[in-house]
């Protein structure tokens, strides 16, 4: 029986790895982590969604600032920001989470963290900066990082990406971004808030362009509402640096080319999984552009090594990279079979108003060529979206041929915290009568959830056979009052 330093190895320290390693090492496996960088935590912490998600924050506070009369109260011109106030509270927000991420909190479950750069030499044994260390079993979860375009010029102009943005010391006047998935979005719409004059450039002719048309839509609205700039059908044909401002060429949807000046660009054009270096061909383990290949066990083509989180190229999101960390320790610890399933991912894009979504939404059905209905609600109905100025957005439940929920959509205020509640009904087979009947505080905005599940009842409920089984039987008389406008003062989806 061969003899390893160590039961099991991680390469990678965030959402997957530190899952793995803090599962392994408590179960009792003697457990390595190998991180590149400084801090563990990875790039959702340093880089990602915990600073987006702080600066997100300040510019929405900077913005309801500038927003009285909305509410009812005075105008007022706050001073600009000072952004170095603004990257200090980002960083002392990482700062606090890191405690969490500690090598000291490792080490105290067991994990012996090691930092460097790690390169397999055979298939148990890696290379870290000139020592050997074997391992039973290894784990791959090295994430991913901003994919640089091949654009005439880009190398020659200085550019921004998510390691950078969030640590300037002064907040650009002017900034273009190249993308308009959900980074491009959320920090566009964050620097705009803040004073930034801001373009986004997409090569499509729609932005988030995974997500409905519909929905996507209205977050293009608000976002222009809010002076944003959107340059759709556009490519871009070179880049230049001219000292103190950017240049970028683009053609666009007609087909004229034009030149657009900004003093920072911001490159969020998607991201690569990080496999360079890591000896993978030197082992035989499979990998693309798209990451590593894994089975549904997340093994590669060796047992013994398996991968997770964005370097598998599957849902680029921390939680599922954590959830897959969770895999692995049931197969490679507890060595319980245990099989990914994405049936029910739910994500979130935190622009304002957020869009969430579990499941299939329109674009995908239509894709797999799914018979499906659809049932909306628009949040300008709800009580405590209008109280709180909230009304744009909507929720969409689509439904199978047996009615059974496929996956639901929502753009509105808290989407990310409204779409729990299906995230728990889905993944628990909860049927929509139960979500319909149950009661839920009024005014909240989490009612949308109750009335667009009640909608589906309430025409079988107020059926014509309905009311005359109900005459039939107790001798009702009918209707009281003749008005055409009677027919809506009875509200019964507040009844089912």
């Amino acid at each position: 029986m061969s003899s390893y330093d160590y039961d099991i190895g991680i390469i990678g320290g965030g959402a997957a790895g530190l899952t793995v390693a803090s599962g392994a090492a408590q179960l009792g496996a003697k457990t390595l982590l190998v991180e590149k960088e400084d801090a563990l935590g990875g790039d959702c912490l340093h880089y990602g969604c915990v600073p987006s998600k702080t600066l997100i924050k300040s510019a929405h506070v900077y913005h309801l600032m500038k927003s009285g009369p909305h509410f009812g109260l005075p105008s007022i011109s706050p001073p600009p920001v000072d952004f170095r106030q603004i990257a200090d509270r980002i960083h002392s927000v990482i700062g606090i989470i890191q405690k969490h991420d500690s090598v000291e909190r490792f080490c105290k479950l067991g994990v012996k963290v090691e930092f460097g750069d790690p390169q397999f030499t055979d298939e148990h044994t890696i290379d870290l900066d000139g020592n050997s260390i074997s391992a039973k079993t290894w784990v791959i979860a090295t994430g991913s990082s901003s994919e640089t375009p091949a654009l005439e010029g880009l190398g020659r102009t200085p550019y921004l990406t998510n390691r950078e943005i969030f640590s300037l010391d002064r907040l650009p006047a002017s900034m273009i971004v190249l993308g308009a998935g959900p980074i491009a979005t959320e920090m566009a719409q964050a620097f705009s808030r803040l004073g930034t004059k801001v373009t986004v450039i997409q090569r499509s002719d729609q932005i988030l362009s995974k997500e409905d048309r519909d929905l996507a839509d209205i977050v293009k609205l608000e976002l222009t509402r809010e002076g944003i700039i959107f340059e759709l059908n556009a490519t871009v044909i070179k880049v230049a640096d001219l000292g103190g401002e950017r240049e970028v060429v683009i053609k666009d949807a007609t087909g004229t080319t034009r030149t657009l000046q900004a003093e920072q660009i911001l490159v969020a054009l998607g991201r690569k999984p990080n496999v360079t270096g890591l000896g993978l061909e030197q082992i035989g383990v499979p990998f693309d552009r798209k990451g590593i290949k894994v089975n549904k066990y997340l093994k590669t083509t060796h047992k013994h090594i398996y991968a997770a989180g964005d370097v598998i190229g599957g849902y680029q999101f921390t939680h599922v990279a954590g959830y897959e960390g969770g895999v692995i320790v049931s197969n490679a610890i507890f060595h319980l079979p245990r099989k990914t399933d994405y049936t029910f991912v739910p994500w979130c894009t935190y622009t304002h108003p957020e869009l969430a979504s579990i499941g299939l939404n329109e674009k995908r059905a239509k894709e797999l060529g799914l018979d499906y209905s659809v049932m909306i609600e628009e949040f300008s109905t709800n009580d405590r979206g209008l109280a709180e100025g909230e009304s744009s957005g909507r929720i969409k439940l689509l439904l199978d041929k047996k009615e059974h929920p496929l996956g639901v959509q929502i753009l509105g205020p808290h989407a990310g915290d409204l779409i729990g509640e299906w995230i728990a009904a889905m993944n628990g087979k909860v049927g929509l009568s139960k979500i319909a009947s149950a009661i839920h505080p009024y005014p909240t905005l989490g009612e949308i959830n109750k009335k667009v599940a009640g909608a589906i009842f309430s025409p079988k409920i107020f059926s014509d056979t309905v009311r005359k089984g109900l005459k039939f039987f107790f001798s009702f008389k009918g209707r009281a009052c003749s008005c055409e406008e009677d027919a809506e003062m009875g509200r019964p989806d507040d009844l089912t």
